[in-house]
């Protein structure tokens, strides 16, 4: 029951972010906000994010092949993009039907993009080791923990042996007031607060997924977390991304 509740939580929220000010809901800049992402700027910044990712893994040792990757919680398909600019296809995935139409229109002539709609606790719909890397940017961070474990152990069980995860997330929250009020103010105040207060269209919850749980859950499924790598991203978060190697197939035996 909790599980359809956030869930559900999810699917609204960030359908009305992606109806009201989709590319702001994406990267949330304050000099941004209003529809005034400039959209070159806006995918250029995505190519950069990409880029920045694939040195991290090609210096951990982590440059496997690159045919087919699965950007998780893909939103307007920013790092989608990016993404198929060094794979042979790219799915996007996002559980916001306003955002992937956004998506879809934007992307429209990029065959090597699709875009799905997926609004269950797992990744059902793609069979075992379907891709080289998963990547998800800020998007964990908006869901519950033991539901973002429930995708992790999906990321491993749709990786290819060889292949990688790689996961943009808040290690912590910062001792900043406001990232003080994130780590332990109840969820309904601080929805309040981010739409009443700030003029957030819905409210975006706001989670750690430090390293170490994010060990305890790959380490049983033959997956290891190779780094954390920070990331200097503006906020009340201490940001890194994990990059995890995907050791054997993870099928169940037999």
């Amino acid at each position: 029951m909790t599980e359809r509740r956030d869930l559900a939580d999810l699917r609204r929220d960030w359908t009305a972010l992606g109806e009201a000010d989709p590319f702001w809901a994406v990267c949330v800049d304050p000099a941004k906000r209003g529809g005034r992402w400039d959209v070159d700027e806006f995918l250029a910044s995505g190519r950069d994010e990409i880029a920045e990712t694939l040195a991290d893994l090609d210096r951990l040792g982590m440059d496997g092949p690159r045919h087919d990757a699965l950007d998780f919680g893909c939103g307007v398909g920013r790092l989608t993009a990016a993404l198929a600019e060094h794979f042979g296809t790219v799915t996007g995935v996002d559980i916001s039907p306003s955002m992937l139409s956004h998506a879809r229109a934007l992307h429209a002539s990029n065959s090597r993009c699709c875009f799905v709609y997926n609004d269950r606790p797992d990744l059902s719909m793609f069979p075992d080791d379907s891709f080289d890397l998963v990547y998800s940017s800020l998007v964990l961070q908006h869901v519950a923990p033991a539901l973002s474990n429930s995708y992790l152990a999906e990321f491993v069980r749709v990786v290819r042996p060889g292949g990688s995860i790689a996961i943009v997330a808040p290690q912590r929250h910062l001792r900043t007031p406001r990232g003080l009020v994130y780590a332990y103010a109840p969820h309904v105040l601080v929805a309040w607060l981010q739409r009443s207060i700030f003029g957030f269209p819905a409210a975006m919850r706001m989670h750690t997924v430090p390293d170490s749980r994010v060990r305890r859950v790959i380490e049983p499924l033959d997956a290891r977390l190779v780094g954390s790598v920070p990331r200097p991203l503006p906020g009340h978060w201490l940001m890194s991304a994990h990059f995890i190697s995907v050791c054997g197939s993870s099928s169940p035996a037999g």
